[in-house]
């Protein structure tokens, strides 16, 4: 497919917030090899893995997935957010109730833009040199978080990880969509799944489209009541 094809395939719709999840698993459901996502990566991954942030506002990730793949500063391609008329800046919103995160991080030193960090009163994190959200005393409170990314006008949301934080956006019902590669690995191991938590009733989602690459298959599901 053309860049403009996987573009309009792969839109967040006109109006509203949207949250998409990004996730990369081996046939027999393993989200990591060696404790990191790149081990299950592929060209045509890396390609969706792109263009998921070239159409969001904003990145979500939890703090944890900042620490073990290194995560650095977003530099999405300038020339398709103009041509889409999107900002040239993508942030990179942290989700974090511990207090892991500090100052000389590769997110804070190696960025355009500081990220968001997403906390609760209790992690002691509003001293960071960024935007700092307190969605929380205690724990993170995911719906405040959203809303708070919203009165910012972050609405498209793109969810990186990691399998718990996405977890617990589908227990808080704020997961639209998820766009799943399928790498040909069988990984064995006790790599977790793509999601981590608590049981939840299951989610049904609808089968929005189905790409081949190769052996990889790239899959995108949108919530059934989400529209």
């Amino acid at each position: 497919m053309t860049d403009t094809a996987l573009e309009s395939l792969y839109s967040y719709p006109a109006d509203g917030t949207w949250v998409t999840a990004n996730f990369v698993s081996s046939v027999d459901g393993a989200v990591s090899v060696d404790g990191r996502s790149r081990g299950l990566g592929s060209p045509a991954d890396k390609q969706i893995y792109l263009l998921g942030r070239d159409l969001a506002d904003v990145v979500l990730v939890g703090a944890g997935t900042v620490l073990v793949e290194g995560y650095r500063g977003a530099r999405p391609d300038a020339d398709r957010r103009a041509r889409l008329g999107l900002a040239a800046s993508l942030p990179i919103a942290v989700v974090t109730a511990r207090g892991t995160l500090t100052p000389d991080l590769p997110l804070f030193t190696d960025a355009l833009e500081p990220p968001i960090v997403i906390t609760c009163a209790s992690a002691g994190m509003s001293k960071l040199p960024c935007d700092v959200i307190t969605a929380g005393e205690d724990s993170v409170d995911l719906g405040l978080a959203v809303e708070a990314l919203k009165a910012r006008g972050l609405h498209r949301i793109n969810l990186e990880g990691g399998p718990r934080l996405f977890g617990s956006m589908v227990e808080a019902g704020l997961v639209d969509a998820l766009n799943l590669t399928v790498s040909p690995l069988l990984a064995v191991g006790d790599a977790p799944r793509i999601t981590a938590g608590p049981v939840v009733p299951p989610v049904d989602l609808a089968l929005a489209s189905v790409l081949r690459a190769d052996d990889v298959l790239l899959m995108r599901y949108h919530r059934r009541n989400s529209s």
